[in-house]
C-alpha cells in the first residue's frame, strides 16, 4: 500500500521520505515543535529552494503531513535550530501547519552542526557556489585545513582547493556559476586570469557567443601569448596552426576586444596580428586591456 502512494504522489512524496535525511545517532528524541519556536540553521549549505518545488512538497503535507521527521539541536528553552529538514520545515509553513514532528539533538551531542554541515554538502542538488561556501564555513568555523576538510567530507584535497578558488572570482561571475549559466568548467579556466576586469570581459563574451570551455581555454592561452612579449622572445616557434584555428583566433580576438582584429601569417610562421581603434578614447581601453592580459 505505502509503495502506491508513493507511485501516486510521485516527487513531492519522495522528497518528503527522502530529502535532507541526518542520520540521527547519539542522544535524541521525537517531538512535535511548534513551527515559531524553529529557526533555521544559518550555516545551511543551499541558499535557494524553488517556489515551485515547496509547493508540491506543502502539498503532499496537507494530505499525508510531514513522513520524516526534521532534525533539530535544542538552543534553549523552547528555541530549536534545524539541521535538517529546512525544505520541509518551509513546506510546512506553507500548509498552514501549527507543530511539526522532530528529531531533538541534546547540547551533549558533540559536533552535531559540523556533520550536518558535512552530511549536507554532500547532496548532489548544491551549485558549486554552494558548496563552496559550505567548505570555506567549514574551514572558518571549525579551523580545519584543507587537508583534514578533504578527509571529513571524502574529497580530495585539490577537489576542495578549486572549489574554494571559485570564491576569488567577482560576484558577477559567481552568480552565473549559481544560476548556471556557465559550468565549473568554464570557471576554472576564468580562474587562471589574473585581472577581475578581464575576467568579467572574458564572462560576457562567454554568455553573448555560447563559447565552450575548451573556446575559452584557447582563447585565454591564446591571448595571454600574443599579448606577452617574454613569451614571443623566449618561446621556441610553435607549430604551425592550420587555417582554421587562425580563422578561430582571429574571431574570438574580434569578438575580445569588440573590433575586428586582422590576423596574417607566412609559410615561415611569422605574421602580425592588427587591431584597429576608431577614436583616442578606445586605443586608451585597448591599452588597458593588453596591459592586464600581462603577467
Amino acid at each position: 500500500m505505502a509503495a502506491i502512494k508513493r507511485s501516486a504522489l510521485g516527487r513531492g512524496l519522495d522528497a518528503l521520505i527522502t530529502m535532507e535525511d541526518v542520520k540521527t545517532g547519539g542522544s535524541s528524541s521525537i517531538s512535535e515543535i511548534a513551527l515559531s519556536k524553529i529557526q533555521p540553521n544559518p550555516d545551511q549549505p543551499r541558499s535557494m529552494f524553488e517556489e515551485e518545488t515547496l509547493e508540491e512538497l506543502a502539498t503532499s503535507i496537507r494530505s499525508l503531513g510531514v513522513i520524516q521527521p526534521i532534525t533539530l539541536k535544542e538552543m534553549g528553552p523552547d528555541r530549536y535550530m534545524i539541521i535538517s529538514g529546512e525544505r520541509r520545515y518551509r513546506a510546512s509553513l506553507k500548509a498552514g501547519l501549527e507543530e511539526i514532528p522532530a528529531y531533538i539533538k541534546t547540547a551533549a551531542d558533540e559536533n552535531v552542526v559540523e556533520m550536518a554541515l558535512i552530511e549536507n554538502i554532500q547532496r548532489e542538488d548544491l551549485n558549486s557556489i554552494e558548496i563552496a561556501l559550505a567548505y570555506q564555513k567549514l574551514i572558518d568555523n571549525y579551523a580545519l585545513t584543507q587537508e583534514k576538510l578533504s578527509e571529513r567530507v571524502g574529497k580530495k584535497r585539490a577537489t576542495i582547493a578549486n572549489y574554494l578558488r571559485l570564491l576569488k572570482l567577482p560576484a558577477e561571475i559567481q552568480v552565473g556559476l549559481k544560476d548556471k549559466k556557465i559550468d565549473m568548467g568554464h570557471a576554472r579556466a576564468l580562474i587562471s586570469v589574473q585581472d577581475p576586469e578581464v575576467q568579467l570581459a572574458l564572462y560576457e563574451q562567454i554568455l553573448q557567443d555560447g563559447l565552450s570551455v575548451r573556446q575559452v581555454e584557447e582563447l585565454v592561452r591564446h591571448a595571454a601569448d600574443v599579448t606577452s612579449p617574454e613569451t614571443q622572445e623566449t618561446e621556441k616557434p610553435r607549430k604551425k596552426l592550420l587555417p582554421e584555428e587562425y580563422k578561430m583566433l582571429k574571431e574570438h580576438l574580434s569578438r575580445f576586444f569588440h573590433t575586428k582584429v586582422d590576423l596574417s601569417c607566412n609559410d615561415k610562421g611569422k605574421g602580425k596580428i592588427t587591431i584597429p581603434f576608431a577614436s583616442e578614447d578606445e586605443l586608451e581601453k585597448l591599452i588597458m586591456l593588453l596591459d592586464k592580459l600581462k603577467r
